[in-house]
């Protein structure tokens, strides 16, 4: 069972419309028995949100914070670095037309594992690499597909792997700004840059 909220719980909790810029969907809505969540920190969350609503079978995404202690982060607050929240992705996903498989190759394709609390010129805590798991099945399977990109990186002689993999605490929703912001600003700013090198099949 999920530890994650889908929405948070304090009176200082942020102000969002709730449906999605693009698909019009609910972005609060919990997963239904045949869906399932998972979260993706793979640097600024712009383009990796936009990655992600781009696939089939991805109903809903959403951004915000995750992985710190700090109750109702802002976005100015993350930046500074003393909440401990990475930006991450939620990504609410139906298994029978999108495989975690598939949601794991993306995530490791898109982005560099290996810089720590960097994303090429993105440079702070916030923008470390992580993916929160909503069950025991999705943390092995995460860790599972960890092992085979470091062999891979290993190979092209490239880093260490500094993704932190855990089970998901508290997510919360960033600022309506940042919520579908390449489909708001399409000529915007997207980190998004992969190792080159492509994970290999289970």
């Amino acid at each position: 069972m999920s530890r994650l909220h889908n929405k948070p719980t304090t009176q200082a909790s942020m102000s969002i419309t709730e449906k999605h810029w693009v698909t019009g969907r609910d972005i609060t809505q919990p997963p239904k028995d045949n869906e399932a969540l998972i979260y993706f920190a793979m640097g600024c969350f712009w383009g990796a949100e936009r990655l992600f609503w781009q696939q089939p079978g991805v109903i809903t995404t959403a951004v915000g914070y995750a992985g710190g202690s700090t109750l109702n982060p802002t976005y100015q607050e993350v930046c500074r670095g003393d909440t401990g929240h990475a930006e991450v992705v939620k990504v609410r996903f139906d298994p029978q037309q999108i495989t975690l498989e598939r949601l794991l190759t993306l995530f490791w394709q898109n982005h560099d594992p290996t810089q720590g609390m960097r994303q090429g010129n993105d440079v702070g805590s916030q923008y470390r690499s992580a993916i929160y798991t909503t069950s025991a099945a999705q943390l092995e399977q995460a860790q599972c597909s960890m092992a085979r990109y470091q062999h891979e990186l290993t190979a092209a002689k490239l880093g260490l792997i500094t993704t932190e993999i855990a089970p998901a605490g508290a997510f919360y929703f960033a600022e309506e700004a940042h919520q579908q912001y390449l489909a708001k600003h399409p000529n915007g700013y997207c980190g998004l840059a992969g190792t080159g090198i492509c994970l290999p099949p289970a």
